[in-house]
């Protein structure tokens, strides 16, 4: 275990000071773009204005044979585009892969100052951040990187779930966590193809009727449990949790249903792996008017959060001021980013 007093140093000489906060920013939604398409990287600079961050993927979904491309891709992508305030992000293969090493290598030298968070796959513990957390450093020194790379891990093992607090908290590299659930079901010997979302064969019957009439089910969510125990991890370590990818474009109320799950258990956001996504996910991971409307009321009620209120009938004390300031908050921080939201909050 890394002693308190060595936990903010830097791991390489000439490396910037690890953040001690996150920065405060919008993540609704992680674009996902694959850089080898040259017609894809044309549409970056229009995508860049609709979403909070684009991520040139290369893992999943990129050919072997175009992992080189890809990367040239992206790099190519991240010097030609005015990003503005939205973030730039790269998903890297793994680590166990041949192309791990060149990819932070070439990407760091050649962008590594317009380059916000490294996403890593497979993440399955605390070792997996410190390697690519000393790797980074060294390679932020060498290319005179000014501000310190983040990390976000993808959850998709058995063996990353079991580990997810030490993952969480290991590293003041870490930028958050993501569900990876369809890597995640083949590691637990799920019996499911489904990429995200439910299954209608994990459900519950209701009791049987005397009348023998027919009894209602109901299904379940399969991902509530992990996606619990992904969040706690992440509020306990101060980093954001998110959930990754619903690969059924053509079903829009599945994805918005399983977004608003994750968003409702503590999600910061959702990757959206096709535009069709990006205003679900935009919609979804920002605050409902009418909830923030009524948070509202409840901290002009109770300015100093202390004493108990009664508003519209229902009593509101220092417990629920705290939710309400959650919702309040994020609304602000949403207004501020999206002028959209701002009017429609009246911020």
């Amino acid at each position: 275990m890394k002693l308190p007093n060595q936990f903010y140093r830097p791991l390489a000489i000439g490396a910037p000071a690890p953040l001690r906060e996150l920065p405060v920013k919008v993540e609704r939604m992680i674009h996902f773009v694959p850089p080898h398409l040259e017609k894809m990287r044309a549409k970056v600079p229009e995508i860049a204005k609709q979403v909070d961050v684009v991520l040139g993927n290369l893992e999943d979904a990129i050919p072997s044979d175009a992992k080189e491309a890809a990367r040239k891709g992206f790099i190519e992508m991240a010097k030609s585009t005015d990003f503005g305030s939205t973030g730039l992000w790269t998903r890297m293969n793994a680590l166990n892969s041949p192309w791990a090493l060149d990819d932070m290598i070439e990407i760091v030298g050649a962008v590594g100052n317009k380059l916000d968070v490294v996403m890593l796959p497979k993440v399955e513990g605390p070792w997996d951040i410190a390697y690519l957390d000393q790797l980074l450093a060294q390679l932020e020194a060498r290319n005179g990187v000014k501000k310190p790379i983040l990390i976000h891990a993808i959850l998709e093992t058995a063996e990353g779930v079991k580990n997810v607090d030490a993952i969480a908290s290991c590293s003041p590299r870490m930028h958050g966590i993501s569900l990876g659930p369809a890597d995640l079901a083949a590691s637990r010997a799920m019996k499911t193809t489904r990429v995200g979302g439910g299954h209608p064969d994990y459900r519950v019957l209701a009791d049987a009727a005397e009348t023998g009439a027919a009894r209602s089910a109901y299904q379940q969510d399969l991902w509530h449990y992990t996606i619990a125990k992904m969040v706690d991890a992440c509020a306990s370590a101060g980093i954001k949790a998110f959930y990754g990818p619903f690969g059924d474009f053509s079903d829009a109320a599945a994805c918005e249903a399983q977004f608003r799950n994750a968003f409702l258990l503590g999600c910061a956001g959702a990757w959206s792996l096709h535009p069709s996504q990006i205003a679900i996910a935009k919609k979804v991971f920002s605050p409902d008017p009418a909830e923030v409307a009524f948070a509202k009321r409840v901290l002009d009620a109770m300015p100093d959060g202390a004493g108990a209120v009664m508003i519209d009938g229902r009593m509101q004390d220092d417990a629920t001021w705290k939710q309400a300031k959650v919702i309040v908050d994020l609304a602000r921080q949403v207004a501020a980013a999206d002028p959209e939201f701002a009017k429609i909050y009246g911020f």
